[in-house]
């Protein structure tokens, strides 16, 4: 059972019909017995980094995430700012992330080598392949997603980024970690290529 975790922040009913759309089912809940019971988590988000640490402390949900995927190896799948909470820190706020793979936020620069960049980074762009990965294999076409972030994910180590981007700065706009994966972008606003990675997601891990 996929199980995407409600705490209150994002519209999940967008992600929810896009697994639909991919021919599979998800349960929306913020119980814990639910979420034990997951043999796939997907962890959304929109908003600040501490506002989402502190609602899934609220929730008291942040030890059971812990558990399921780094004890049970359960996969977990995080979304933008879900992503962001699978890290150890931000720049955006004080409070810890779940620490679930060694990478931090950092805030873009607003410019670079004598150039402007608006903040945040919104809209399509392309995404560039660094590694093989079952999330996103192969293909001819070049990948392109929606992204909407003020704040970007650094991976410590080369061979954790799934994904990459420049806007002013590179940064790693996937991830994966053995059972552990994230995305900055929002797939669920991606179209053909969204469906792509909820499909492969709940098919392949």
């Amino acid at each position: 059972m996929t199980v995407i975790i409600d705490y209150h922040t994002g519209n999940l009913g967008s992600i929810l019909n896009m697994i639909r759309k991919s021919g599979h089912e998800a349960v929306i809940s913020d119980e814990m017995e639910v979420i034990k019971s997951a043999t796939r988590i997907i962890l959304p988000g929109v908003g600040s980094f501490d506002f989402g640490m502190h609602m899934l402390n609220t929730l008291g949900v942040v030890n059971v995430i812990r558990q399921k995927v780094l004890e049970d190896k359960t996969p977990i799948l995080g979304i933008c700012l879900g992503a962001q909470l699978l890290c150890q820190s931000s720049e955006e706020g004080k409070m810890q992330g779940l620490g679930l793979i060694e990478a931090r936020v950092v805030k873009f620069p607003s410019a670079s080598d004598g150039k402007k960049y608006p903040v945040p980074h919104m809209g399509w762009d392309h995404v560039k392949p660094a590694k093989t990965s079952r999330l996103m294999p192969p293909a001819e076409e070049v990948r392109r997603f929606y992204f909407v972030h003020s704040y970007c994910i650094q991976c410590r180590y080369a061979t954790d980024v799934l994904a990459e981007n420049t806007y002013s700065l590179r940064f790693h706009s996937a991830f994966e970690h053995e059972n552990i994966l994230g995305v900055q972008f929002h797939p669920e606003k991606s179209h053909r290529f969204g469906k792509e990675i909820y499909k492969n997601f709940i098919e392949q891990y």
